[in-house]
């Protein structure tokens, strides 16, 4: 297994290049890249993963039905990254990409997302719903609360479909994307089609969060922590990540609304649990499968179970419009940023400049 040690070597990271092109374990789409006429994207330093294990400043905000915790680097007036994290992970997925965007002259923001961490519903009233719309609206609603206009939106996981959405409903809230799985808005409809066997094997928890006993396991604390450390085991198996590693990321799993918000959230999407009346006219903009206009950079991991074949970023390409580029990392798992912050980075200033 690779460690923590040398692991950006095996991953090829310590080639200076104002891209990720050419990068040694980065391969790019076949089709040539869509360039701005700027200036070109600065090169990232290459740091090993996990060079960093906290983050300087964590704050809160009031913002739509959320009072959110969050993480914020770089100096106030920057251009604003909103990096945004998956399931089972939390904000520390980009404790080393934080830094190195910062010291671009990035101000960047890292919300724990609802039922995560040391973000809380303010009313006790309101329903834990985890559909996809509802948590695009809280990262629009924390704009606003922060009065960014516009920002880079970056994401794995739970935060690329957020960063999805957001992009394609919202386009002026959007100076360029950076979506790890590419497309990943969800057509409920669609979802009740079965995928190959290999697929549905690796989304095992998801089908156990269907029943009961899957949603006692998350409202148990020891249960809830060794299937989150298991998930983390399989969708990055190259990944050398020690128990501290974990550990740091496992405490956002003790916010009192994570079981329900995550339980929904699966649930949801195999339309298995209704969402709110109030969001319908987004899910059915979303169910259509809108396209994404802004400048952006998909990237897929190449040892993640999830990434779609042929992991060339094919098999979504056509929802996105606008600029674009596409790479491939050879050796990484599913938490892309964590595993490899300096070419996640990278993608963030090289999006910022299509």
């Amino acid at each position: 297994m690779i460690n923590r040690r040398n692991f950006s070597k095996a991953v090829g990271l310590g080639t200076a290049a104002a891209s990720l092109v050419g990068l040694p374990g980065v391969q790019a789409a076949s089709a040539a890249p869509q360039r701005g006429g700027g200036a070109p994207a600065p090169t990232i330093p290459t740091i090993a993963p996990g060079t960093h294990t906290s983050f300087e400043r964590l704050k809160h905000v009031k913002a739509g039905l959320l009072d959110v915790g969050y993480a914020e680097a770089g100096p106030h007036h920057g251009p604003v990254v909103i990096c945004l994290h998956g399931w089972p992970y939390d904000i520390h997925s980009y404790v080393d990409v934080a830094p190195l965007l910062a010291a671009q002259g990035y101000r960047v923001i890292v919300p724990y997302l609802r039922g995560h961490g040391t973000t809380r519903f303010l009313s006790s009233r309101t329903f834990r719903n985890a559909q996809q719309s509802a948590i695009a609206l809280d990262i629009i609603a924390l704009m606003d609360a922060l009065k960014i206009e516009k920002a880079v939106l970056a994401g794995f996981d739970w935060g690329s479909r957020t960063a999805d959405i957001i992009a394609a409903l919202w386009p002026h809230r959007v100076k360029a994307l950076v979506s790890v799985s590419g497309y990943l808005i969800t057509d409920v409809a669609a979802q009740k089609a079965p995928l190959a066997p290999k697929a549905e094997y690796a989304w095992w928890y998801q089908y156990y969060f269907a029943t009961e006993r899957g949603r006692l396991a998350m409202e148990d604390k020891g249960d809830r922590h060794d299937l989150c450390r298991l998930v983390w085991d399989t969708v990055s198996p190259t990944w050398g990540f020690d128990d501290a590693t974990f550990e740091r990321t496992a405490q956002a799993f003790e916010n009192p609304d994570y079981a329900a918000i995550v339980i929904h959230n699966y649930r949801w999407r195999l339309g298995l649990a209704d969402g709110e009346r109030r969001y319908d006219r987004l899910e059915k903009q979303l169910a259509a499968q809108p396209y994404i206009s802004v400048p952006t950079v998909t990237l897929d991991a190449e040892r993640d179970p999830f990434t779609p074949a042929p992991g060339d970023g094919s098999m979504y390409r056509k929802f996105f419009t606008g600029k674009y580029q596409h790479h491939t990392l050879q050796g990484i798992g599913h938490d892309l940023p964590q595993e490899a912050p300096t070419a996640f980075a990278q993608a963030v200033v090289e999006a910022d400049h299509l």
